[in-house]
C-alpha cells in the first residue's frame, strides 16, 4: 500500500528526494503545485510571514488539482517555523506554531538552530498526540498535541480523524507513522552535540545550514562551496552525526565549477545525499536516472 507522505515511501526504498519551493501560499498555487516535478515542498516560515491562512488554502489546492503523478494525495509539504530549537524553554514556548502548521495538514516539521538533545526531544513531544508511546523508554517526553484539531488535516491526507491521529506520529519511529521531523544542526554551536542531536529517536532527517553554519564562523558569503576548512569540517560533523543515527543527510551543492549533471551525480555518489533542493525538473530526472528510479515523479 502506497504511503501518504510520498518522501517516507521514497527514504524508505533507498531513494533521493527532491525539493522545491513554494511560489506563494494561496489556492491557486496549491493547484498548480499538485503536478510538481518535485517529491517534497518546502514551506519557509524561518525567514518569511507566518501565513497559517495562507497554508491552510495551499493545502486544500494540492488536494484539488491532484492527485500527484505518482498517485498520492499530495507531495509531502513540511514547513520551518518562526522560532528555533536551541532549548527547551524556546521550543515549549513555542509549541503553539507546530500545532498551527500540523493542523494545515502538513506532512512534517524542518526546524532551526537545534543547539541541544533535550531541546529536540521536546520538539518531537510538540508534534506527537500523548496516546502515543513509541519512544517514551527513549528519554521522548509524552506527546503534547491536543485533541479537536484534526478533522481538517485528516480531510487533507483523506483518511477519517480516527485514522489521521493514529498516522501522524514520527517516521521512522513509528513505523506506520507519517510524518517527517527534520532538523538544521546549522551553526558552531551545535557541532559539539551533534552526535547526540541527531540520535534524538523521532528525528529522520537533518541538514548542516551552510548559511548560518558560514555566518557562525564570521563567514557571512560562505553559503557555497568551494568551503573553507572550517565549514568542510563542520559538514563532516553534520553528516558523520547522521550517519551513525541512521538519520537522512540534507544538502545541496551549488558548485558553480560543476554543471548540473556533475552536481548532482556529487551529490548522490560522494556526499551520499538524500534529500536534496532540485530547481528544475531536468536536474531531478537527471538524479532519478542516477538511482535507477522507476516510481512517476
Amino acid at each position: 500500500m502506497a504511503r501518504i507522505n510520498k518522501a517516507i515511501e521514497l527514504l524508505d526504498q533507498g531513494q533521493p528526494v527532491y525539493i522545491t519551493h513554494t511560489p506563494g501560499l494561496d489556492y491557486e498555487n496549491g493547484k498548480k503545485m499538485s503536478k510538481t516535478y518535485a517529491d517534497m515542498i518546502i514551506v519557509d516560515f524561518e525567514h518569511h510571514a507566518f501565513d497559517i491562512i495562507g497554508l491552510r488554502s495551499f493545502m486544500k489546492g494540492l488536494v484539488d488539482g491532484g492527485p500527484t503523478l505518482s498517485g498520492h494525495q499530495t507531495p509531502t509539504v513540511v514547513t520551518t517555523l518562526p522560532s528555533n530549537c536551541t532549548t527547551v524553554n524556546e521550543v515549549l514556548a513555542n509549541a503553539w506554531q507546530a500545532r498551527h502548521v500540523l493542523s494545515t495538514g502538513v506532512h512534517g516539521i524542518l526546524n532551526t538552530h537545534t543547539r541541544s538533545p533535550e531541546a529536540v526531544k521536546a520538539f518531537v513531544s510538540i508534534c506527537r498526540y500523548p496516546f502515543q508511546t513509541l519512544g517514551l523508554d527513549k528519554g521522548i517526553p509524552e506527546g503534547m498535541r491536543g485533541a479537536g484539531g484534526q478533522r481538517e488535516p485528516a480531510d487533507i491526507w483523506n483518511l477519517s480523524p480516527a485514522e489521521y491521529v493514529k498516522k501522524a506520529d514520527p517516521w521512522p519511529l513509528n513505523p506506520e507513522g507519517e510524518l517527517l521531523l527534520g532538523l538544521k544542526i546549522e551553526d558552531r554551536h551545535c557541532l559539539e552535540k551533534a552526535d547526540q542531536i541527531a540520535g534524538v529517536p523521532g528525528i529522520s532527517f537533518a541538514e548542516w545550514g551552510p548559511g548560518d553554519m558560514g555566518m557562525s564562523f564570521g563567514l557571512p558569503d560562505a553559503h557555497d562551496p568551494p568551503y573553507p576548512k572550517e565549514m568542510d569540517e563542520a559538514r563532516n560533523i553534520v553528516k558523520s552525526a547522521c550517519e551513525k543515527s541512521g538519520v537522512f543527510f540534507y544538502s545541496s551543492w551549488i558548485d558553480p565549477e560543476m554543471n548540473d549533471k556533475q552536481r548532482i551525480k556529487y551529490i548522490i555518489e560522494e556526499l551520499n545525499v538524500k534529500i536534496t533542493g532540485a530547481d528544475s525538473k531536468e536536474y531531478a530526472d537527471e538524479g532519478r536516472r542516477l538511482t535507477n528510479r522507476t516510481m512517476p515523479y
